[in-house]
Parts: structure tokens; sequence; C-alpha cells
């Protein structure tokens, strides 16, 4: 058998074949297409089909290899945390947009901290918080964090508890946003990733309730709070962000063209 074939009747998709044979072997997507037709060694062959058989189960490859990328960089990542997703950069991109000289800055529910560490590592200026309530999210985030040398603070907090009077320029969450009963829930790379962090157990507005309505103690004046939601979320956050008195109220559409993004300023 040659590698060529022993990808293909792994029976995954060729990204993910190709990404987890890297990932056992060191043998990069190169050197795959230079040797595809050598004869397999047996150790390579042995190492790559444990790493597919899990993936066959329908483990996300992030959990397997322990990493994804997010705005060009690698996250460790683990069961404890949400696997960083493209749509989530436009929230980062939007607060850089926002953030003056020096602002202050809080992710809330920031889980592998990819938001706060990305911010952080464009715009050193910023002053950069972010919370989580997991313990074990917080590990993911720290360890992040000192691997890529971003000083970012971090509190165990249930959204805005820990920081008392603590007030920011820029406000950012990606919440749990899902309704508790959506099918998604059950399909996919979802089913390996915390649920706690997936779905607010009701109706996908219940954090997001919660955040926008505690924002103005937490932000300075021409402060902005920006939150990522689900695909049909836009108008009822907008609605809400309105109801608490923000002013600039608007959403913003990720790359497939989705309102994924709504805020406004304070």
């Amino acid at each position: 058998m040659n590698y060529s074939v022993l990808l293909a009747q792994s029976g995954l998709e060729r990204f993910d074949a190709q990404v987890l044979f890297q990932h056992a072997t060191g043998k990069n997507r190169a050197w795959l297409i230079g040797h595809g037709q050598d004869e397999v060694e047996a150790a390579h062959a042995a190492a790559f089909k444990l790493l597919a058989a899990r993936r066959s189960k329908g483990e996300p490859v992030a959990y397997i290899v322990g990493t994804r990328e997010f705005f060009g960089r690698d996250f460790v990542v683990n069961p404890s945390v949400l696997i960083p997703r493209p749509d989530t950069e436009l929230l980062v991109e939007l607060a850089l947009e926002r953030a003056a000289e020096g602002a202050m800055v809080l992710d809330l529910g920031t889980g592998s901290g990819c938001i706060p560490v990305s911010i952080k590592l464009e715009r050193p200026d910023l002053d950069v918080s972010a919370v989580d309530l997991s313990p074990a999210a917080l590990l993911v985030a720290q360890a992040n964090a000192s691997r890529l040398d971003a000083a970012v603070r971090f509190y165990q907090s249930d959204w805005y508890q820990a920081l008392g009077t603590a007030h920011f320029d820029v406000i950012v969450s990606n919440p749990p946003y899902i309704e508790q009963n959506d099918h998604h829930l059950s399909q996919g790379d979802l089913r390996f990733e915390p649920r706690s962090a997936l779905s607010d157990e009701g109706d996908g507005l219940v954090h997001i309730r919660s955040i926008i309505a505690e924002a103005r103690q937490h932000l300075n004046e021409d402060g902005w709070l920006l939150l990522e939601h689900g695909w049909d979320q836009a108008e009822p956050c907008r609605a809400l962000l309105a109801a608490a008195g923000f002013a600039a109220v608007q959403s913003w559409r990720d790359l497939a063209g989705i309102e994924r993004v709504s805020g406004g300023q304070l």
C-alpha cells in the first residue's frame, strides 16, 4: 500500500486525513505530495490509523491534534473549550476598530482565550482582560496567553461578577447562544464540545440578555458592547441593545453573509 491509498482508505475528508497524517508522523503536505506513491512504513500506518479511527467516530480534528488556527495563530484547545471558528474573527476585527489608543478591553466567556489574546497581540497598547466561569477553560486560556506571550489578565467569574466596579472601553463576548432543543447540539463537532459553552439551556438569549443588562455598569462613556450570536438572533439582539439605551446599534455580517455580531455604543 502506498501513502495515497492509506489516506484514501481512511474514509476521511482529504484535508482531515492530511492534517492527521502530519500530526501522527511529522510529515507535511509537501512530503505527502512527493512520497504519495511510496510504500507505507508500518509505523506511519499504525500512528495514522489510530488518529483516523478517532476522527471516524466524530471526534473533532482540533481536539485530536490539540490546536486550531485563529487570526493567523495556533491556539491550544481541548474538550474544556470551544474550538475557535473563523466567524469569530469578525468580533476581534470590530473590537480592534473601536478601541482607541490604550483602551481597556474585556472579553466575557473567553474559553480558549483566542479573542483576548488575538486582540492583545494585534494591539499591544490595549489593556486586555478576560473572564470565564470554568476553571478548566481558564487554564487553557492562560496557557495560550503564556505560549503566545500576550499580557492578558484572566478572572474566574460568572460574567461581570468578579470584576467589582471595573470599567472598560470595549466589551466583547461570544456567549453560549444555541437554544436548548436545537438539533445541531447532537450533530458533528458540537457533540464533543462543552455544552455549557454552546447552549444557555433556554431560548438562546438568556446570557445575551444578562450581558446587555449589566453592561452599563461596566462600560465607560462612549464604550462599545459587541456580541457574537446565532444566525437568526441579530434582530432580537438589536432590540435588546436599543431597549438598554445603546446608540449606533447595528449588526455586522460574517464571510458567509450572515449577521453574526451585533453591538452598540453607550
